[in-house]
């Protein structure tokens, strides 16, 4: 059976966003090309991989499968053509990521990375997700891996997560019912804040900020001292926090995108080869510290996909 790697690029594409136009935005494709890659790649494993319509795009069982599949042929695809090139890649690459994910598997990503891309210098920034973005705009960094509001469209996207209520054991329901509502957030502007204050302003409940923090570490600190409620990315929340279950009173928070933004001036070989890296190894996406988290204090549960 052979897979050709830029119809297993363009299944994982459509797999991650589960939508064919944005897969062929992303890709630099037209939309037929896309659906051609599809159902050759279909014809070639001998089973359906999506189940398509006019509204929606889902994974089969089949396709869930593939999607590990999918990473893996591309690293090991990128991975042989690098040992296999005159010289290998080379040139210098400024990353930067958000302190969440940096403490996730991002340092076991970027060690393969580096062993091989030897060639390639990496200059890494670990900061707020807007700080980034401004410095991939200004031009002081080639890619950065951050969050961002879901289905907003910038960027590459790695996957789609869930923003929680969080708090310290035997006080979440404490502060779930306090008004106004104690929260634990970034300095503005932050999507994971944009997004609470929202949903609190439409379902009419009050709120106050007891703290304002400037790394995930303090987050997770305020949080866990039980001063008020912490908002965090449902397969990073740590086990010893306590995801508020829907009957809690508050409005659910939704989804947010973990994307990939790069400098369209950046060198090509060098942004390709990290970006590569990170869809392959980010399929799971580990809590910050510890087991995963408990929701509603029922007893442990899997992480969602983050």
């Amino acid at each position: 059976m052979v897979l050709p790697p830029e119809q297993v690029r363009t299944f994982l594409a459509v797999a991650q966003s589960l939508s064919f136009t944005q897969a062929a935005a992303t890709l630099g494709l037209g939309q037929p090309t896309v659906s051609q890659h599809i159902s050759k790649l279909e014809q070639a494993v001998g089973r359906p991989l999506l189940v398509r319509d006019t509204r929606s795009v889902t994974l089969t069982v089949d396709g869930e499968a593939m999607v590990g599949f999918a990473r893996s042929i591309l690293a090991a695809h990128a991975q042989a053509a690098d040992y296999f090139s005159a010289a290998g890649v080379r040139g210098r690459l400024r990353f930067g990521v958000t302190d969440d994910l940096a403490l996730t598997q991002v340092p076991r990503i970027l060690r393969q990375f580096r062993h091989l891309n030897p060639g390639i210098n990496l200059d890494l920034s670990v900061s707020q997700g807007v700080h980034l973005q401004r410095r991939v705009e200004s031009g002081h960094l080639d890619i950065a891996f951050l969050k961002s509001t879901a289905g907003d469209g910038w960027g590459r996207l790695v996957r789609r997560d869930r923003l929680v209520w969080a708090a310290a054991e035997g006080t979440g329901l404490q502060w779930a019912g306090e008004r106004p509502v104690p929260l634990i957030v970034y300095p503005a502007p932050s999507p994971s804040r944009a997004l609470a204050v929202q949903k609190l302003e439409q379902a009419g409940i009050r709120h106050r900020v007891v703290c304002t923090v400037r790394g995930v570490n303090a987050a997770l600190a305020a949080t866990r001292a039980g001063l008020g409620l912490g908002i965090f990315t449902r397969s990073l929340l740590p086990g010893d926090l306590v995801e508020l279950p829907v009957g809690a009173g508050l409005p659910e928070l939704g989804d947010i995108d973990l994307v990939l933004l790069t400098n369209p001036h950046a060198p090509a070989q060098p942004v390709e080869a990290l970006t590569t890296a990170i869809l392959a190894h980010t399929h799971r996406i580990h809590p910050l510290h510890g087991e995963p988290s408990r929701a509603g204090g029922t007893g442990p549960r899997p992480a969602a996909a983050g």
